[in-house]
């Protein structure tokens, strides 16, 4: 199995930068592909942005521009850098792995853009 901690999150003004990560331990050769997904109250989970083993990366329409996917491969860990903050940004991110096949998800980390 795989375990997943993301620390990151908080409370930030309209307009300022967040970076999250999410370390991956435990049997990490299964994973091929690991990505952001966040959930606004009220409304379903969705993808912010993904990268596959292959090298794929995709984006959300409303994170292209603002947000950036990376990962250092030494420290099995994915980050989320998030630049020019909405209100509307607000909502628990997750991180979330393909392993083996399964979808394996972190605990979520709460960011809040006040205005």
């Amino acid at each position: 199995q795989v375990q997943l901690v993301e620390s990151g999150g908080g409370l930030v003004q309209a307009g300022g930068s967040l970076r999250l990560s999410c370390a991956a331990s435990g049997s990490i050769f299964g994973i091929n592909a690991m990505g952001w997904y966040r959930q606004a109250r009220g409304k379903q989970r969705e993808l912010v942005a993904s990268f596959t083993r292959g090298g794929s990366t995709n984006y959300a329409d409303s994170a292209k521009g603002r947000f950036t996917i990376s990962s250092d491969n030494a420290k099995n860990t994915v980050y989320l850098q998030m630049t020019s903050l909405k209100p509307e940004d607000t909502a628990v991110y997750y991180c979330n792995v393909v392993w083996n096949g399964l979808m394996i998800w972190g605990q979520g980390t709460q960011v809040t853009v006040s205005l």
